[in-house]
């Protein structure tokens, strides 16, 4: 199955220093996009078997409670509140703070629709596990052009 990737062009904006380390050197100035890290997204795996797909998440750092998963036919929406928190101190004294809060939302659609009533899922260190059997039956069908 191919990797599926929904494309943001502002990530790359995030890695870009157009004008080097030297440009900004005599100025008291830094580079606007330096250091900026993009918001959180969502890694998938996804593997077909048989009977059912496999759908790995990375989403670290996140509770059980705050990730949901919905599946539509053959379309599955993963969802997660996310948290960060990140503190630099140098001493007691507080040099940066910053903190993210938000919401992380991966939707892709697979190839035959998934069964809901026995669709499973697992968390564990950080990686989301969904299980999604296949129902019976809607296998796509392949016919000749005459």
């Amino acid at each position: 199955m191919n990797d599926i990737t929904r494309f943001n062009p502002f990530n790359e904006l995030t890695r870009i220093d157009p004008f080097g380390d030297d440009f900004f050197k005599g100025f008291m100035l830094r580079p606007v996009f330096r250091g900026l890290e993009s918001e959180p997204q969502i890694k998938l795996d996804v593997t077909e078997e048989d009977k059912a797909y496999t759908v790995k998440a990375e989403l670290p750092g996140v509770k059980k409670t705050d990730i949901h998963v919905s599946i539509d036919g053959n379309l599955v929406s993963i969802s997660a509140e996310v948290q960060q928190e990140k503190e630099e101190k140098k001493g007691k004294k507080i040099v940066r703070s910053e903190r993210y809060y938000g919401k992380v939302f991966r939707s892709f659609s697979l190839d035959q629709d998934v069964d809901q009533g026995t669709a499973k899922a697992k968390y564990n260190d950080g990686v989301l596990e969904v299980t999604l059997p296949k129902k019976p039956g809607t296998a796509a069908k392949q016919i000749t052009v005459s």
